[in-house]
């Protein structure tokens, strides 16, 4: 048996890990669900390890998957690099810039933003690189990177893009269970684990806020974006940040827990390469720095 697995069996388990759940990740790849569980199992028997937990619904990455699948983000994400890289600078020149950032911000801050953008420099493309955990940095081909923290790096330079409020947020069904605040040791949290120490978890939030601690339970995820999945099929209470659920929550998909909310020191900051000369990165920083403005 060779040593390295077939390449589409990596692939469809990175989306399954990526996406949450094996019928987001056929979505994704376009093929059917079978397809994408037979490739993964496929996997499994490869590293003659589980890969996926199938005792729960959705299934999710065992120990041995997780380790697979930052592995897999963090490869794959500098496969993207170097395209983005050389596609910027081949044919398209100046007319293309390189984003990194979370996949919680790709997600429901800057993917929403392109349209507006694409009316004002519609010549202009935008390539979108996501990290699966830690501070998107400037690697090669990356052009721009949207972190959230204290904003004191020096490997570019530095402007702030907005700040941040955290607040408890539940699926209406689940606050409508209570006449007042939903009380966070009545119902499953759902965690998220990031790199970032700056990333506020439901201990911080607890902490911060004056309210005693509990025990930690409920699901914990590797992104926000799965974790905001979670919460909208009303699995419990989620941290939420007003960049990222901010929509969600002005479309009544989710309301406030009634709990106090946050405001962290660290922002969310806008870094660009210390070294000038590609106007499509200047044009669509300066361009996101105005927009982020915006009330």
């Amino acid at each position: 048996m060779p040593a390295f697995p077939p390449l589409r069996t990596l692939l469809a388990f990175a989306a399954v890990a990526r996406t949450g759940s094996i019928q987001a990740a056929a979505a994704e790849l376009n093929v059917t669900q079978p397809a994408v569980s037979q490739a993964v199992r496929q996997l499994e028997s490869h590293v003659g390890a589980d890969l996926l937990d199938r005792s729960r619904r959705p299934a999710r990455p065992t120990e041995a998957g997780q380790m697979l699948a930052e592995a897999l983000a963090e490869g794959l994400g500098r496969i993207d690099s170097c395209l983005a890289h050389i596609r910027r600078t081949g044919t398209q020149g100046g007319r293309t810039v390189t984003v990194a950032c979370s996949i919680g911000v790709a997600t429901y801050w800057l993917m929403p933003r392109l349209a507006a953008f694409y009316q004002t420099d519609p010549d202009l493309t935008v390539n979108v690189i996501t990290t699966q955990m830690g501070a998107p940095d400037l690697a090669e081909g990356v052009d721009l990177s949207i972190r959230y923290g204290h904003g004191r790096w020096s490997d570019g330079q530095v402007r702030r893009l907005f700040a941040e409020t955290v607040e408890p947020l539940c699926l209406p069904a689940l606050r409508e269970r209570f006449a007042g605040p939903v009380p966070p040791e009545a119902v499953p949290l759902l965690h998220v684990h990031s790199a970032e120490q700056s990333w506020v978890t439901w201990r911080d939030y607890l902490r911060r806020t004056g309210q005693p601690a509990i025990a930690a339970r409920g699901q914990a995820f590797t992104n926000y974006v799965q974790a905001t999945q979670a919460a909208l099929e009303g699995h419990g209470l989620i941290l939420g940040w007003r960049s990222i659920t901010g929509a969600l929550a002005a479309a009544g998909q989710l309301v406030t827990a009634g709990l106090p909310r946050l405001a962290p020191r660290d922002a969310f900051y806008l870094v660009a390469r210390h070294k000038r000369g590609n106007d499509a990165a200047e044009r669509f920083g300066a361009w996101l720095i105005e927009d982020a403005a915006r009330p």
